[in-house]
C-alpha cells in the first residue's frame, strides 16, 4: 500500500508542474501557470491534476463494474505503466535524434545500442500482444487522457494563432529562468 501511494503521489506532484510547465511554454492555458502567493506552488495544475485523478477513478470504477474497484487498481496502474513505456520509448528516440545537433561543450551521449535496444524494447511492451484479454481497456483509458492533453493543447493553440497572434513554440530552455515569478522563495520547516 506505501508503494502504491507514494506512487501515486509522486505521479502527481510531477503531473501538476508539467501541467504547469507547459503552461508557461505557451502549450496549455496560462491558467495552469498560476503559482500560490506564499507558498510558490502551481495550485491551478495541482487542483486540476487532483480532479482528473478522482474522475478517472470513478470513470474506471464504473466501468469496471466491481465494488471493490480492485480490477480498477489493476487497470489505473497498468496505464500509468503503458504511458510510462511510451514515455520511455520516445526518450530513447529522443537521445538518438538529438546527436545530430552539434555544441561546443561535452556533454552525455548515450551508447548507441542502448538507446535502440531501450526503444525497442519500450514499444514492444506498448503493443497490444504484451497484455491480458482484461488489461486491453488500458489503451482506452490513456487514449483518453492523451485525447484530453490534445484537446487543451488544441484550444490552447486556436486561441494563441487568433487571440493573441503568437504562435506556438517552445522556448529556449536557457530563458526559462527570465520568466520565473518574483515573489518570496519559500520557507524552509
Amino acid at each position: 500500500m506505501f508503494a502504491v501511494a507514494n506512487s501515486a503521489l509522486i505521479n502527481m506532484l510531477m503531473a501538476s508542474r508539467l501541467l504547469y510547465g507547459l503552461a508557461n511554454q505557451g502549450v496549455l492555458p496560462s491558467a495552469f501557470g498560476a503559482v500560490h502567493r506564499t507558498r510558490r506552488t502551481p495550485w491551478v495544475s495541482i487542483l486540476v491534476t487532483t480532479a482528473i485523478a478522482f474522475g478517472l477513478i470513478l470513470w474506471v470504477v464504473r466501468e469496471s463494474g466491481t465494488e471493490t474497484g480492485a480490477s480498477a487498481v489493476a487497470l489505473l496502474g497498468g496505464t500509468t505503466s503503458l504511458l510510462l513505456l511510451v514515455v520511455f520509448a520516445v526518450v530513447n528516440v529522443a537521445l538518438l535524434v538529438l546527436r545530430r545537433d552539434h555544441v561546443g561543450h561535452a556533454h552525455f551521449r548515450t551508447w548507441t545500442p542502448l538507446a535502440v535496444l531501450g526503444a525497442l524494447t519500450c514499444a514492444f511492451l506498448t503493443g497490444p500482444w504484451a497484455r491480458s484479454e482484461e488489461q486491453q481497456p488500458q489503451y482506452l483509458i490513456a487514449g483518453a487522457l492523451l485525447a484530453v492533453g490534445l484537446l487543451l493543447s488544441g484550444l490552447t493553440w486556436v486561441y494563441n494563432r487568433t487571440v493573441r497572434h503568437r504562435k506556438l513554440q517552445f522556448e529556449d530552455v536557457s530563458t526559462l529562468d527570465e520568466h520565473r515569478p518574483e515573489g518570496p522563495t519559500p520557507r524552509r520547516r
